[in-house]
């Protein structure tokens, strides 16, 4: 594999370069956009929104230091988006109040308090979101039957047995390419998430 054996997060903050920000914009946008929509902020606002996120990120992410009982990178980066919409709204408190300023203003309370219901949520949408992209970006790195059988034994849930009948493959083939697939994302994965 071309890849270095550092995760996308240690990339970031040790030798950052415009392919792993390209990656780490490309994993987050879509997650990112979907939360502020769900804030209702006008959709001539969420690129605005987005780009103060990443902004900060760039300048705050070398200095993240991941500690496990302070908390996780999901959480940084939820408290990050809190705090961009609270001070979006603050820039615009002086502006008519739109409908759903109220939604908005609640959602970032919410978001910054690390036990809400929404806080919560967020977790669990932010790995499920971060798995399955990493997936589609780690994908080419692999032989198509390795990935085939991955996704059938994995993601599918077929019997290891009939991945290997339907691709022509030994069952210690299906075995070995899960493996390879799972250390992959584990790898990418590496302080992004609880996993």
């Amino acid at each position: 594999m071309s890849e270095t054996s550092l995760s996308l997060l240690q990339r970031l903050r040790e030798k950052p370069d415009p392919g792993s920000w390209q990656r780490f914009v490309d994993l987050y946008t879509p997650l990112l956009r979907d939360w502020l929509r769900r804030g209702s902020v006008q959709p001539q606002d969420v690129e605005d929104l987005l780009q103060d996120v990443f902004s900060v990120l760039v300048k705050e992410l070398p200095r993240f230091a991941y500690e496990p009982e302070r908390g996780r990178f999901r959480g940084w980066l939820r408290a990050i988006l809190a705090n961009r919409m609270r001070a979006f709204h603050r820039s615009r408190h002086s502006q008519p109040i739109a409908t759903g300023a109220s939604d908005f203003v609640q959602m970032a309370e919410q978001l910054e308090d690390p036990h809400s219901d929404l806080s919560q949520l967020w977790n669990r949408e932010h790995d499920r979101h971060v798995s399955r992209r990493l997936l589609e970006l780690i994908k080419p790195e692999f032989k198509s039957t390795s990935w085939q059988a991955f996704q059938r034994l994995t993601l599918d849930g077929v019997k290891p047995a009939e991945v290997a009948k339907e691709l022509g493959i030994s069952l210690n083939a299906v075995f070995i390419a899960k493996s390879r697939v799972m250390r992959r994302l584990r790898q990418e994965m590496q302080g992004l998430s609880d996993d």
